[in-house]
């Protein structure tokens, strides 16, 4: 089995990525290279996570070897054995070979950190840019990102200035690549405990609430107004756009230098205002001949890409609103068929897919109706208990992880019990149920959080090129702190622990932090304890009422413009409803 978890757990990361990128991105639409970037991306940062466990797993049984060939011993195939004591350092059946770790941390390591620094920033670039050529996609791209590879470039920079005047440094090539790497954690480590300290409340909470009943169907109400607003304003600025569009299309015949710009603008519109455009357009006019001036190859640059924008836009709107609409008649079912005294579950409407055969055996009216109207409650509340009380754990450790005599985070307390009887599958899994929840907390406010239009993961093939890739940046940058964090709660950190005993691979990747002791003794240390204060403005909700005094209409029971636009959102889905009943009947009559 050497080696062999390794293999199965690098395909099945990469699946499980691929499915995700499958469920957010469009494989058919967006460009591959934005495609595959975002899936190395993903990829890479799934794989640590995974991975880590089994390196935790293989350097506690290379700890047991040294410890034992420090004294006369004995080989026995799959353990070692002490002889003075009979003391036996079984191996891992997840066991990686000596040399396979370090090579596959540094690898893995450099590309993320490649990915996100260099290559996606610039693809995000190329992506939003309205050229009508690669060789003008490249230039915007550069132009762009001039300022921000720049201001990186001058603080290095300075620093080298600054260590080579200075008699007292004397850093080798080594210690300015741990620098660097020090640099990236802290930035990372940053923004990990904002989001930690938001994941680590909302989850639990969110499960909570929806056990309620008729909570999430009072928020798909408040979904359903703010989607609407959103869905006008997409469709009046589609309008605006394709106006422009016909304007220039009139304007710049087919035998104009420029028209070759305008025909690429058109295979972006959607289809009706192609057909649209096309009845109006002449076949042929010497535009020599005309005094008016003509747009210019700028203009229709900067066009082309709010036609790329508005159309994203708008397209994303549609197909949302027709989920929301589902979701929000399912839930109204489900209000209903709670009083039902025959157990059976009832659909307003049918669904348009035909339902899969083996679902259809097993999942039967009186099933569906047992598990939505009686377990389904009481399961999200018995998850939202187990959530909540590792996110307990997790604060308590984060606070308390510097503490080496007595040991008191929790996490170290069960490897370090784990460790002295060797039993690498509960440590493995006691590893992986750790850094996962932690992964999960981080990762799931990535997909929620929402930057106006500028950043948005929307699911079902509706995010676009920009957001993907800054997703793809965002997880680079917080994976390698968000593990460093993990091996320092379980003390596998010998920065942490001060143990003077072989550091994991993944560790000794990232050099030793002691070159820069104010970011070691001080910042890794004591920066992961606001996430006691984050945690609690999570929990009373500092954030969303923040939002609310500044415009940014939010899901609060206790706001009187929640309940408005709850009361806005049951008319709109009435109105739908009523629409869909009519539609739905007239079928039936032809």
């Amino acid at each position: 089995m050497s080696g062999a978890a390794l293999g199965l757990e690098i395909v099945f990361v990469f699946f499980l990525a691929l499915f995700l990128l499958h469920r957010y991105g469009d494989f058919k639409k967006q460009h591959r290279l934005v495609i595959v970037a975002t899936l190395l991306a993903w990829y890479l940062c799934f794989l640590i996570v995974f991975i880590l466990p089994l390196d935790v797993s293989t350097t506690i049984y290379n700890r047991c070897k040294l410890a034992v060939n420090s004294s006369p011993a004995e080989s026995n195939g799959s353990y070692v054995t002490l002889a003075p004591s009979k003391q036996r350092c079984f191996k891992p059946w997840s066991y990686i070979p000596d040399g396979i770790m370090p090579i596959f941390w540094r690898v893995v390591y450099w590309t993320s950190q490649f990915l996100t620094w260099i290559l996606l920033p610039f693809m995000q670039s190329y992506a939003r840019s309205g050229g009508f050529s690669i060789t003008g996609k490249i230039k915007t791209a550069l132009i762009e990102n001039a300022i921000y590879y720049g201001t990186y470039l001058l603080i290095f920079g300075a620093f080298l200035i600054y260590v080579a005047v200075n008699p007292k440094f004397n850093l080798q090539w080594n210690q300015l690549q741990t620098i660097g790497i020090a640099a990236a954690n802290t930035w990372g480590l940053f923004l990990l405990v904002l989001l930690l300290g938001y994941g680590l409340v909302e989850i639990p909470r969110s499960h909570w609430n929806g056990a309620k009943r008729g909570y999430l169907l009072m928020k798909t109400y408040f979904k359903a107004a703010k989607l609407m607003t959103e869905k006008a304003d997409a469709e009046e600025n589609l309008e605006d756009v394709m106006e422009e569009v016909r304007k220039v299309s009139e304007s710049i015949k087919y035998n104009h230098p420029l028209r070759k710009c305008v025909d690429t603008i058109l295979k972006k519109c959607p289809n009706e205002y192609q057909e649209r455009m096309g009845r109006n357009m002449d076949d042929y006019e010497d535009f020599e001949e005309r005094q008016n001036s003509y747009p210019s190859e700028k203009s229709l640059v900067k066009l082309h890409k709010q036609v790329i924008y508005s159309v994203q836009r708008h397209r994303r709107t549609q197909v949302q609103w027709q989920i929301l609409l589902e979701q929000a008649f399912y839930l109204e079912d489900v209000a209903k068929n709670e009083t039902s005294a025959t157990r059976q579950f009832v659909h307003t409407f049918q669904s348009q897919e035909p339902e899969n055969k083996f679902v259809q055996y097993f999942y039967t009216p009186t099933v569906e109706w047992y598990w939505e109207c009686l377990l389904r409650p009481w399961f999200y509340r018995v998850l939202a208990v187990v959530l909540a009380m590792f996110s307990v754990i997790v604060v308590w450790s984060e606070c308390t992880f510097f503490s080496t005599n007595p040991v008191l985070s929790l996490f170290a307390v069960f490897i370090q019990l784990a460790e002295k009887t060797y039993n690498y599958i509960y440590i493995e899994m006691a590893c992986f149920l750790t850094i996962f929840f932690l992964s999960i907390c981080v990762y799931s406010t990535v997909f929620r959080i929402r930057v106006f239009n500028y950043y948005y993961l929307a699911s079902h093939h509706q995010t676009d090129a920009y957001s993907l890739l800054f997703s793809g940046m965002l997880f680079c940058r917080l994976t390698p702190p968000l593990c460093l964090n993990f091996l320092g709660l379980t003390h596998m950190d010998a920065t942490i622990s001060h143990r003077d005993a072989q550091p994991t691979a993944y560790t000794s990747i990232m050099g030793s932090m002691r070159v820069l002791s104010f970011i070691a003794d001080g910042f890794y240390i004591y920066y992961p304890m606001l996430v006691v204060i984050l945690c609690i403005a999570t929990y009373f909700s500092l954030g969303t009422r923040c939002l609310n005094l500044l415009g940014f209409q939010q899901f609060m029971g206790d706001s009187e413009m929640t309940s408005d636009l709850i009361d806005e959102g049951k008319e709109l889905i009435r109105r739908e409803k009523f629409q869909n009943k009519t539609k739905t009947g007239e079928e039936e009559e032809v």
